[in-house]
C-alpha cells in the first residue's frame, strides 16, 4: 500500500470514529440500523387523522355495561349525544378540515345543534359471549345541525361561496348493556 493510501485510510477511519462517538448525531443509537435513527417528517394531516381516530375510540367506540334495570319503571337512556360527538360525526361524514391556504379553504360557522330522541327501547335478556346474560339498551337520536358554510377559492379566479342556511342531519345511536341475573327469569328486582 502506498504512503498516501494508508494515510487516507487512517484519516477516514479516524473521522468515522470521531463522528460515531460524538453526541446525539443518530449514528450511535444502540441496536437500530442507521437508516431508522434519523427523524422522518410526518405531515400534520396524517398526525391529526391519527389523533382524531384515537380520540373517537377513547370517547365513543366503547359500549358501557350498567347495572340491572329497575322493575316496574321504564329504563331511561344515558345522556343524549354531546355537541362534540355530533360535530365529530359530522366531520367524519362531511369533512371541513384541511384545504390549502390561499388556494382552497372551507369553513363552518354559526353552528346550532338540535337533538331529538327518536327511539328508546331494551332488547329481551340473552347471553352475550364474553359478557354473560345482559340486555341491550338502544337509544337513537336525530341531530340536526344548522350552520353557515363558506368556501374560499383563491386560484385561478379568487372568489368566495357562502351558504348561509346549510342543514345537515346526523343519526347517532347510543347503545349500552344492562346486566341481568338469570336470562330465563328476566331482570333482577332491586332490594
Amino acid at each position: 500500500m502506498t504512503r498516501y493510501g494508508s494515510k487516507t485510510l487512517l484519516g477516514l477511519l479516524a473521522g468515522v470514529a470521531a463522528i460515531s462517538s460524538a453526541g446525539c448525531n443518530g449514528l450511535n443509537t444502540g441496536t437500530l440500523p442507521v437508516v431508522f435513527s434519523f427523524p422522518i417528517p410526518v405531515s400534520p394531516y396524517f398526525q391529526q387523522k391519527q389523533e382524531d381516530k384515537h380520540e373517537w375510540h377513547e370517547m365513543y367506540d366503547r359500549v358501557p355495561i350498567l347495572g340491572p334495570t329497575t322493575a316496574g319503571g321504564p329504563p331511561v337512556a344515558l345522556d343524549p349525544p354531546s355537541d362534540h360527538e355530533v360535530m365529530m360525526a359530522l366531520e367524519k361524514a362531511r369533512p371541513v378540515q384541511g384545504g390549502v391556504p390561499l388556494i382552497y379553504e372551507k369553513q363552518r360557522n354559526n353552528v346550532r345543534i338540535v337533538k331529538e330522541k327518536i327511539a328508546d327501547y331494551v332488547d329481551p335478556p340473552r347471553h352475550y359471549p364474553l359478557l354473560g346474560p345482559a340486555q341491550l339498551h338502544h337509544a337513537h337520536y336525530k341531530c340536526t345541525i344548522y350552520s353557515s358554510e363558506r368556501e374560499i377559492v383563491g386560484w385561478p379566479v379568487p372568489h368566495t361561496l357562502e351558504d348561509r342556511e346549510s342543514v345537515e342531519v346526523i343519526y347517532i345511536d347510543h347503545n349500552h348493556f344492562h346486566m341481568v341475573g338469570n336470562v330465563d327469569e328476566g331482570p333482577l328486582p332491586l332490594n
